[in-house]
């Protein structure tokens, strides 16, 4: 496959897949969804599906890794690394392309949600328990662009992090590469879906299951800059966490693989 038909799978395949991440939280989270308070499961399987649809729109243009972790540890496995930067790029574009696309999707509510008087009030009460010297309190609507953790340990944040993305990259690894080793094949796709669904029940719960650079970073810049009121900060602090640990866990996948598998 050509370095285009890699950059353009990847942003397409990656703007869907946050388009549909990013969406089924927003309808969950925001005043005035039809879909609001439809809990944890539909998050989770909302996300399944929307790497389903992904994998299976775009794979046979770039193979559909949508992930830097996953991109590393291919890269890691078959010891090619000419086209990472390439994947990456195209991550990191579609990424920030599909937040801004699920904030227009989703515009009214985004406006409903943070003028609410409750909301503001809530966010202000956040604010004033943030040390003034650092930066704002994450806004209340950080978790539908980015993760957050419930409890804030670095170590355990990270292992957390590490943990999903070694179980999601080995089990593509090992099972999920179609025959040319370069991508997810037709069953793959489907067991990588479900397998996304079990990662978020599994070892969602602590930090929210980035387990993708690209899913988080590009929508917490998107967050950053988008002109939406009273939007709280982006936790720059934490940002590092989902970035560090997915890479750490998709390389550790990687090593893995060729230790045990090869």
């Amino acid at each position: 496959m050509s370095s285009s038909d890699i950059f353009i799978g990847e942003t397409i395949g990656t703007a869907v897949l946050i388009l549909l991440g990013a969406g089924v939280v927003a309808g969950v989270v925001l005043k005035r969804s039809k879909s609001q308070n439809a809990g944890w499961l539909a998050i989770t399987f909302g996300w399944g599906f929307a790497v389903m649809t992904a994998v299976y729109m775009t794979g046979t243009l770039s193979g559909a890794h949508l992930n830097p972790a996953v991109t590393v540890g291919i890269a890691i496995k078959d010891g090619e690394w000419g086209n990472v930067p390439v994947y990456l790029a195209g991550q990191m574009l579609g990424a920030m392309i599909g937040a801004v696309l699920a904030w227009v999707a989703y515009y009214g509510q985004f406006q409903a949600h943070l003028t609410d008087p409750e909301i503001v009030a809530t966010k202000s009460e956040a604010a004033g328990l943030v040390d003034q010297k650092t930066e704002p309190a994450a806004g209340p609507v950080l978790g539908i662009f980015s993760t957050g953790p419930e409890v804030r340990n670095v170590w355990q944040n990270l292992a957390t992090e590490a943990i999903g993305t070694l179980v999601l990259v080995l089990a593509i690894l090992a099972f999920g590469l179609n025959d040319s080793g370069k991508g997810l094949g037709l069953l793959g796709g489907l067991i990588v879906a479900f397998l996304v669904v079990s990662i978020g029940l599994s070892l969602g719960g602590p930090t929210g299951y980035a387990i993708n650079p690209a899913r988080d970073l590009g929508p917490r810049i998107v967050h950053a800059l988008l002109p939406l009121p009273n939007k709280g900060g982006s936790d720059w602090g934490y940002a590092w966490i989902p970035v560090v640990g997915p890479l750490i866990g998709g390389a550790l996948a990687g090593g893995i693989y060729n230790l045990a598998f090869v």
